[in-house]
């Protein structure tokens, strides 16, 4: 890993993230992708499949493969999948919300409902590696929402067969319709809908750069949890921290790809130089850490550091120092906080959702849960006395926007004529 030190002043959120590297525009490619799909369905996205994951026999796992999989799952993978299931729906839970019944002084009434989409798409990256993980994080809150189907595309590995791992969980999670597909193209299928997909309301899920430009050129014909950049964890430490845990958490982050961000702030120079040489040392002995570059922010103090993370808003955000609830209270800018460190564990068990805001997109965004699979709807109910009492006050707006017809609507609901001028 690649270290770089940085000064309060000279440490600037988007020159932090421009160190690590970035893929090729791939707007073009996508946008070929999209098309061919669109116009060529299920041909075009085995085509596609073939070519960038692997030979595939059809799109639609069977269900006996579930359960075989299911079946042949290790039993330690499988108490830490149900743990994760377990611990991630009860905040799932927690997030459901009652209708909400709004009486208004005019005497009408507005109800705000929260309802389910029909149908959601879940992206789960495989090929080379595995992520169960990921389908308990998108498929639970789903599930919680009351969705009433989940599909999950998933690549093929190199064998041309799904991950096991992957698709015992599907069935752990509930999950009876498994795609496999990848890239871009399985974005296009879910979104468009082909002879053998069935098109869904709402996309979600991690993935390279071609499936996260496909889910953000798509929006509006389909919601999106977000377009997903590469993962970042920002540590702020004081000289009380463990230099060994926090270089361990960084270098855990590290282990998503050279993309990764990961840095630390911190007032205490010897903790920075000391995780600095304990980052490099255990980066070298581990090979599934990639060579992601470390920044080393020196901050006047603790609550400048925290001042410092709620401008970069971090996709992880830990807080190893003595006063870490105290500084909790300042964050207003992270997909997640971890107070005390410990961000591998809201990767997998602690209940946390793991598809978090990156790139800054904290700041107005926040974990994918129950409501990415939500949607508001308005219940309005207007008794006359509330018409006669809202009419003046619609026409009045509405003709100053140059709607006339909106006013007399209301003025004719209201029983009180239009003016001839509006009605020529």
């Amino acid at each position: 890993m690649r270290a770089k030190r940085f000064t309060l002043e000279s440490a600037d959120p988007a020159e932090i993230r421009a160190l690590a590297e970035r893929p090729a525009d791939v707007g073009g490619t996508v946008a070929a992708i999209l098309a061919d799909v669109r116009e060529r369905g299920d041909e075009a996205v085995l085509e596609l499949t073939r070519r960038y994951d692997g030979e595939v026999a059809g799109l639609r796992v069977a269900p006996e493969e579930l359960d075989a999989a299911l079946a042949g799952l290790d039993p330690e993978v499988r108490a830490g999948l149900d743990t994760a299931i377990a611990n991630v729906r009860r905040v799932a839970e927690a997030e459901l919300s009652e209708d909400v019944a709004v009486g208004l002084p005019e005497g009408h009434m507005v109800t705000l409902r929260n309802l389910p989409v029909a149908r959601a798409g879940v992206y789960v990256p495989g090929g080379r590696a595995a992520y169960p993980s990921s389908v308990v994080m998108c498929c639970v809150p789903g599930r919680v929402a009351g969705v009433t189907e989940l599909a999950v595309a998933t690549p093929p590995g190199p064998d041309g067969k799904p991950s096991a791992a992957t698709l015992a969980a599907c069935r752990l999670c509930g999950v009876e319709v498994v795609y496999l597909m990848g890239g871009a193209q399985a974005v296009a299928a879910l979104a468009y809908g082909t002879a053998s997909v069935a098109s869904v309301d709402v996309i979600v899920g991690p993935g390279n750069s071609y499936v996260q430009e496909a889910k953000r050129q798509l929006v509006g014909l389909v919601g999106i949890d977000g377009v997903a950049g590469p993962t970042e964890l920002l540590v702020v430490a004081d000289g009380q921290a463990d230099p060994e845990l926090v270089a361990l958490d960084l270098a855990a982050q590290a282990e998503h790809g050279p993309d990764s961000v990961v840095a630390v702030a911190s007032p205490d120079t010897a903790l920075l130089a000391a995780v600095a040489d304990a980052v490099t040392r255990l980066a070298a002995e581990r090979p599934t850490v990639q060579d992601a570059p470390l920044a080393l922010v020196l901050t006047p103090s603790i609550e400048a550091a925290v001042e410092f993370a709620n401008a970069f808003a971090p996709e992880h955000l830990e807080l190893a120092c003595a006063d870490a609830p105290r500084l909790a209270g300042m964050v207003n800018a992270s997909g997640c906080v971890f107070i005390g460190g410990g961000a591998a564990f809201g990767d997998y068990a602690a209940g946390s959702n793991h598809v978090l805001p990156t790139g800054g997109a904290a700041r107005f965004y926040g974990p994918l849960g129950v409501s990415t699979f939500r949607r508001r709807q308005a219940l309005v109910s207007l008794p006359e006395s509330a018409v006669r009492a809202l009419a003046p006050h619609v026409s009045s707006v509405a003709r100053a926007e140059g709607f006339p017809v909106h006013a007399e609507s209301a003025e004719a609901r209201a029983g009180s004529p239009a003016s001839s001028g509006d009605q020529a």
